[in-house]
């Protein structure tokens, strides 16, 4: 991955967590990895246990970034995700997925934050 998208994909994460933040999340943990996979943030929404996938795309269409997270994808984050609650012994939490997905233009950026944006896919 190039330094470009790198930083890029680091500037949404901090987008992400500020927009989530100012509506009512709470940070856990970020870029939980394990050998399945990898989580962008981990966050209580309330009770709820949030698993967020951050998807940034700059130039291209807002769409092509919700597309990204795909059926494959989807598999791998819930694979992420049941290991981190195993690991922290929280198998039982509410649960669900969101995906926030930033947009950046030369007019702005678009911060458009999915709630329970997909169901658990795994197996």
């Amino acid at each position: 991955m190039t330094r470009a998208r790198l930083e890029l994909g680091k500037e949404g994460e901090d987008l992400a967590l500020r927009k989530l933040e100012s509506i009512g999340y709470r940070c856990i943990e970020r870029n939980f990895r394990c050998a399945l996979g990898e989580l962008d943030l981990v966050a209580r929404d309330g009770e709820t246990l949030v698993f967020v996938e951050i998807k940034t795309r700059k130039g291209k269409s807002l769409d092509y970034a919700k597309e990204a997270v795909h059926a494959r994808k989807q598999r791998q984050i819930s694979k992420a995700a049941l290991a981190y609650m195993k690991r922290n012994g929280c198998e039982e939490a509410k649960a669900r997925f969101d995906v926030v997905v930033i947009h950046q233009k030369d007019s702005g950026k678009h911060i458009e934050v999915i709630r329970n944006a997909f169901d658990l896919a795994y197996p």
